[in-house]
């Protein structure tokens, strides 16, 4: 019986977490760039980006899988500095864009300009918006419209995998 209501807890916190409105298409208008076709800027082999990754990165950066929520190094960590892509160094979010969302990656609700390019995804039965790096192309997460309605109203649900933290230079 307990782990039949964790295996249900676990279900509804994907669902709830990974739920996206079809109302707004914003992204998705913005799907069609040429930097979708393969050229980016940051362009590697396969050999050459798992000789520089982890295999969990690479699985998520290359092969666009998603880390379990909730055991990202990044899920609940609120410092002051500047979030870029593990594979290329791409600066991706500022620290105060980050909110807890409570769905077990780290959230952000906007990217740095120019920084992200959006794929629409129909994977497992979905309908989303994937974003992904504009330097390198590797996979990031995916964005929803279930942010924070006060700013945005977006939420780019990332994998911490997929990002390296940069703090912000402490003045003397």
């Amino acid at each position: 019986m307990k782990n039949i209501i964790m295996v249900l807890a676990l279900v509804i916190t994907l669902t709830s977490c990974q739920g996206q409105d079809k109302k707004k298409e914003t992204k998705a208008t913005e799907i069609a760039t040429s930097k979708q076709k393969g050229k980016f800027e940051v362009t590697k082999t396969d050999a050459e980006w798992k000789a520089q990754l982890t295999p969990h990165q690479y699985e998520v950066l290359r092969e666009k899988a998603t880390e379990r929520p909730f055991t990202g190094e990044y899920d609940d960590f609120f410092e002051k500095g500047t979030y870029v892509c593990a594979a290329c160094g791409n600066p991706l979010f500022k620290s105060d864009t980050k909110f807890n969302s409570h769905c077990g990656w780290p959230s952000f609700d906007q990217a740095i300009k120019g920084s992200v390019v959006y794929n629409h995804d129909v994977s497992f039965g979905m309908d989303r918006t994937e974003v992904m790096c504009a330097k390198c192309g590797g996979h990031l997460g995916h964005v929803f419209d279930d942010g924070p309605k006060q700013t945005t109203g977006e939420r780019y649900c990332t994998n911490s995998v997929s990002i390296k933290f940069i703090p912000t230079a402490k003045k003397d």
